[in-house]
């Protein structure tokens, strides 16, 4: 490498690092900024929506511990159901093998908490939150619905499904509250490029899915949702 290009390199990674920082912070900023105000952490100020959805995590911690955040979305979908403030439970999440498998977990812990089996779906194929967004309005036919997790991420998955054309609100649920992963702070710029550069599609759509909570007289206009 000759002198002028080592002076050149010097002068640009300054400069390329800049930048790249001052995208990550403003595409963090606008993430966050535009879905505060749909984010709720107070029950009784909650919109009221016919479907929640509970956003896939593992029941362990990387140590192999029991994980606050998986069991924190758990009891807060359990406690908006028991206050009327959803009628119907989507439970989405990943899958990849018989030895793990979020969507099943999270069913087994909610019918364990008093959740009638009939208002609980397992959506096999969250596996990941773009994912999970996009099949709750393409297969599930969803208008409306109330995102559930933990704070820190209520921002990027209510980014996604507004910027999907649907008015998505979430509930702040317990957990590691104070936790602010680095990947979280990646993956709300990656969110961005998902919807605006990339036009990135799901891994998987398949059939539109009918929940049980549609009324017998909806098929019509269930079919109209779905119409492309």
């Amino acid at each position: 490498m000759t002198l002028r290009a080592k002076r050149l390199l010097r002068r640009w990674i300054p400069i390329a690092f800049f930048l790249f920082a001052l995208t990550v912070l403003l595409g963090n900023r606008w993430v966050i900024n535009s879905t505060d105000s749909y984010i709720y952490d107070n029950v009784g100020l909650l919109p009221e929506n016919r479907v929640g959805i509970v956003l896939g995590t593992s029941p362990y911690t990387r140590g192999g511990g029991r994980s606050d955040d998986f069991f924190g979305r758990i009891e807060a979908a359990a406690k908006l159901y028991d206050a009327g403030k959803i009628r119907h439970i989507i439970v989405s999440g990943a899958n990849p093998d018989a030895t793990y498998n979020e969507p099943r977990r999270m069913w087994q812990e909610l019918v364990k908490r008093g959740v009638p089996q009939e208002a609980l779906t397992m959506d096999f194929a969250g596996f990941r939150t773009f994912d999970t967004v996009a099949r709750a309005h393409r297969v599930f036919g969803l208008e409306r619905y109330t995102l559930i997790t933990q704070k820190y991420h209520t921002y990027r998955a209510v980014f996604l499904a507004r910027k999907m054309e649907v008015p998505a609100v979430a509930y702040i649920a317990p957990g590691t509250q104070y936790r602010h992963p680095w990947r979280e702070i990646f993956a709300r710029v990656k969110a961005i490029l998902d919807l605006f550069v990339l036009r990135t599609e799901p891994r998987f759509v398949g059939e539109p899915e009918r929940l049980p909570t549609e009324g017998p007289g909806d098929e019509d206009l269930l079919a109209q949702r779905l119409r492309p």
